[in-house]
């Protein structure tokens, strides 16, 4: 399974940015997908979770700004980052579950998509 993200940069406090991420298999086989962010020196920060059952999860850091949705496909999801703040500046990088029995799962990473807010 790969997971191709794309859509980071740099933007100015306030601004938006728009993420996607795709796996490279089929949704009936992802259980979760997500985002996790490191800033540098600072620990992996779980930031946002999109279920099978299409529940979604946000760190407190992040709700009301950000906001994870999935295409019709369910293998690409998107996270949308309003209202941003230089404290969101970090390597973004997606994450899938896919389940492999015996309610055991792997976990695959994207590559990271660096985003950063100026000031």
């Amino acid at each position: 399974v790969q997971l191709q993200a794309s859509g980071g940069g740099l933007v100015q406090a306030g601004g938006s940015l728009r993420l996607s991420c795709t796996a490279s298999v089929n949704s009936f086989r992802i259980n979760v997908m997500g985002w996790y962010r490191q800033a540098p020196g600072q620990q992996r920060e779980l930031v946002a979770t999109f279920t099978r059952d299409l529940n979604t999860n946000y760190a407190d850091s992040v709700k009301g700004r950000f906001t994870i949705s999935r295409d019709n496909a369910g293998n690409t999801v998107y996270l949308q980052l309003n209202s941003l703040k230089p404290e969101d500046t970090a390597v973004y990088y997606c994450y899938c579950n896919v389940p492999v029995g015996r309610g055991e799962y792997n976990t695959y990473w994207g590559q990271g998509t660096q985003v950063t807010v100026s000031s």
